[in-house]
């Protein structure tokens, strides 16, 4: 196949498909999902993903029709349906399907929607240009729902300046992350990045950025720094499932030169090194 849609059990090309107009997706945007990269038919660091998925829906009472270990081996099963090797893998769980009503029914079945298209991976060596926006968005960042309209007026906005991303911060005191990615800087040799609480999402890339850290002796803080920190950074990194860890070359239209490329590079490399491992691929550099 080209590409697949998957409805509740129902599996077709995306252009094939169709979903019920009362499924609450479609009228209260009630739902969570989670996405990864698949490369050589295999997507990356799913566990983690799958771990993250379950906690949105617990946090927000959506119940997953499947179990953690069913829907694991339905995501494998579907991405090599998919006739491109490289694949980005989405997955959501709605509340369920019935008359608009705000109020829901204890016990209501979840509806899981899986689509998966081809897409190769970005490049890593592209710098990318960011604009730094007030955060205005909710206090539920840390849950994955699919009610994404602040993260697309924000990236409409920033690609429409030119900008490949924004970053968001809560007036001049607090960074919080990018509209569809997190972000971190390095300072003076650390890794800097935003605590998980309600203002970011976990990120995966996040994750395994830390945990490249702790294997390769790097510094690290989870804590909260300010826009100034940001602009006094001696790097500064945009991390997601798609991107991985790229570097920023220009924040508001002016050039941010980085001072640490020997720190971001280590990073860079052994992320990646983890990622064409763990899929069993070969590295295109």
């Amino acid at each position: 196949m080209k590409n697949l849609g998957f409805y509740n059990g129902k599996i077709d090309e995306l252009e094939n498909m169709q979903v019920p107009m009362l499924d609450r997706a479609c009228y209260f945007g009630d739902g969570v999902y989670d996405a990864s990269y698949a490369n050589n038919h295999t997507i990356f660091a799913l566990q983690d993903h799958l771990n993250r998925f379950y906690n949105s829906a617990k946090l927000l009472n959506i119940n997953i029709p499947y179990e953690k270990e069913e829907l694991q081996y339905l995501l494998i099963e579907l991405v090599n349906k998919v006739d491109s090797p490289t694949q980005f893998v989405y997955w959501q769980v709605s509340r369920g399907t019935g008359i608009r009503n705000h109020i829901y029914p204890e016990g209501m079945k979840g509806n899981l929607w899986v689509m998966i298209t081809p897409k190769p991976l970005a490049d890593p060596n592209k710098e990318m240009s960011v604009v730094t926006m007030e955060d205005t968005r909710f206090f539920y960042n840390n849950i994955k729902t699919i009610n994404l309209i602040p993260a697309v007026m924000y990236s409409t906005d920033a690609h429409s300046q030119g900008f490949d991303e924004c970053i968001l911060h809560r007036g001049p005191d607090r960074v919080t992350e990018c509209a569809h990615s997190n972000v971190s800087i390095l300072k003076d040799g650390c890794f800097i990045t935003a605590p998980c609480d309600e203002y970011i999402l976990p990120g995966i890339a996040r994750k395994h950025l830390l945990e490249a850290c702790t294997a390769l002796n790097i510094p690290y803080e989870e804590k909260v720094y300010s826009l100034q920190e940001l602009f006094d950074a001696d790097e500064i990194i945009v991390s997601s499932s798609t991107h991985i860890c790229r570097r920023v070359k220009m924040v508001d239209g002016k050039p941010f030169v980085g001072k640490d490329s020997s720190t971001f590079k280590k990073l860079q490399d052994y992320v990646f090194t983890e990622f064409y491992d763990y899929t069993n691929a070969k590295r295109i550099d």
